[in-house]
């Protein structure tokens, strides 16, 4: 059980990419990007490691729409909870290829580097070689990007970079000598693609979407997401630059004009939960459309009352009332037995048998786990809740406190425990009874009921269920501020029409 909500983390803090997230042409002008999803490997978590080696074969799929390309390039991604969507660009000349995430929520475009030595993460992932490139300019000035869950550093360079038959020339990017920590090592994406506005762009490169439309290479300066989100069919969604794909839409398209150039931000009005007013933004909110967060983030305050709401619990307290749930009566058992403490654990299978810890040492594995770090290999997640059990009914059997209230306060204080990433998890029986929640563009309201906004990990009995719903507070002066991530565009195809400086949402189809 431990491993399976593990995986719900490593896609959650891959893609909360908040920054300060094979194509072909048509003739009428407009360029599509083909996403294509690829089911989660359940074998492959990431406490048994992920195959990073895994290829990214192309696949050609007749999308439909007025295109006029019906044999348009699609890209073979990874779907990882419907947590990445990704597709594949060219630098240089000849093109080398990379996988990016087509990111609203940033502005620049990095890919590893060749001179990228001391970052395991770039190991496993394709790197830019400038003298491979006849169209390389040096620029070499220092750069660095802090995104939500994850920093690059490196320097400029400048080439070509080819989006299907684009070719945008003398294109200001990032090549990333380094990437710390685990975020971008177990990406299946190489490097990420900004759409944002230049003035968050780090070094104020002009972004690729600026040079697209200031070289005249797209018909309208409009770009589109279509983000499919089932699992079952092959395409992964779209991205079209230059208009829209009619057919992955219903209706017509609501409007709200950009209130803020930078993120793709606009004001959003009142949220509701099963129909009731939750009062956070009766006076207005703002909110951004992110391609590049893989959830629904909010404020604090209104998110635990909406993750309440639908019976939502944090991820690692629910692994550690489980714990409790299961042995808390045989952990009591034996040490009211006297059995040693520190073989406790061993003894009910829940830990090696030598594996036994100080106090200090768990406590180190816990602040570890919830900052996202190693606990270096010591022991798992049930190891720890076990070992913190023993630990913590000691200290009750000392007070001589009776079995029902040791108990009771145990998992009062598996409640207290912060999941790394703020993730919750609800039972994925009660999807039927969940409230949906309504969110208000443009005085129209915009529903997400529970199979919209609760991610499915696993099958059968096996399955975990996760909240779309986490908590981010944005401070002043961008924040208090929504994102909408792709559990909000995926249910609404969003337009993003830089011409008029508006974004647009209507019903995916």
């Amino acid at each position: 059980m431990g491993t399976d909500y593990r995986v719900s983390v490593v896609a959650f803090f891959m893609l909360l990419l908040l920054a300060p997230t094979v194509f072909s042409s048509s003739g009428d002008g407009l360029i599509r990007v083909g996403l294509k999803k690829r089911k989660v490997d359940h074998v492959n978590r990431l406490a048994g490691g992920v195959n990073l080696n895994e290829g990214n074969a192309g696949r050609k799929y007749g999308l439909r729409g007025n295109l006029g390309d019906p044999d348009a390039d699609i890209v073979e991604l990874r779907n990882y909870m419907d947590a990445q969507y990704y597709g594949e660009i060219g630098i240089g000349t000849p093109p080398q290829k990379f996988t990016v995430i087509f990111d609203t929520g940033s502005s620049n475009l990095w890919v590893p580097s060749a001179k990228c030595y001391f970052s395991v993460a770039c190991l496993f992932h394709s790197k830019y070689k400038s003298s491979h490139s006849s169209t390389y300019k040096k620029n070499g000035k220092s750069a660095a990007i802090h995104y939500g869950t994850g920093s690059i550093s490196g320097f400029f360079s400048q080439d070509s970079v080819e989006v299907g038959d684009l070719v945008v020339k003398e294109q200001d990017f990032i090549e990333a000598t380094k990437e710390p920590g685990v975020t971008f090592l177990a990406a299946k994406f190489d490097g990420i693609l900004g759409l944002g506005f230049q003035e968050i762009s780090v070094g104020n490169a002009v972004p690729v979407w600026y040079s697209m439309v200031n070289q005249g290479l797209v018909k309208e300066p409009v770009f589109s997401f279509w983000l499919n989100r089932n699992a079952e069919e092959g395409e992964g969604g779209e991205i079209v630059f230059g208009g829209v794909d009619t057919n992955h839409f219903k209706g017509e398209h609501t409007y709200v004009p950009v209130s803020q150039k930078g993120y793709w931000q606009f004001d959003m009005g009142d949220v509701l939960v099963g129909g009731e007013s939750t009062g956070f933004c009766s006076d207005g909110c703002s909110a951004i459309a992110d391609s590049g967060t893989s959830l629904l983030a909010g404020p604090t305050t209104v998110i635990t009352q909406i993750n309440h709401a639908i019976g939502a619990s944090g991820v690692i307290s629910q692994e550690c009332k489980s714990v409790v749930s299961q042995y808390g009566k045989t952990i009591l058992d034996l040490l009211l037995s006297e059995a040693q403490p520190r073989k406790i654990c061993s003894q009910i299978g829940l830990c090696s048998s030598g594996s036994t810890h100080d106090r200090s040492m768990i406590i180190e594995s816990v602040v570890d786990m919830n900052s996202g770090k190693s606990s270096s290999g010591l022991h798992d997640e049930m190891c720890t809740f076990c070992e913190m059990t023993v630990v913590w009914m000691q200290s009750q059997l000392s007070r001589n406190q009776t079995e029902d209230k040791i108990l009771d306060y145990i998992n009062e204080l598996c409640n207290r425990l912060p999941s790394p990433m703020g993730e919750s998890a609800v039972d994925c029986n009660s999807l039927s009874s969940m409230p949906s929640v309504t969110f208000t563009l443009g005085g129209k309201t915009f529903d997400l009921p529970a199979d919209q906004y609760v991610l499915k990990v696993g099958e059968g009995t096996a399955a975990q269920c996760i909240s779309g719903f986490t908590a981010l507070d944005v401070p002043p002066p961008r924040g208090p501020l929504w994102i909408l991530g792709d559990v909000f565009m995926g249910k609404y195809h969003t337009v993003f029409d830089y011409g008029n400086m508006k974004v647009g949402f209507a019903e995916a189809a």
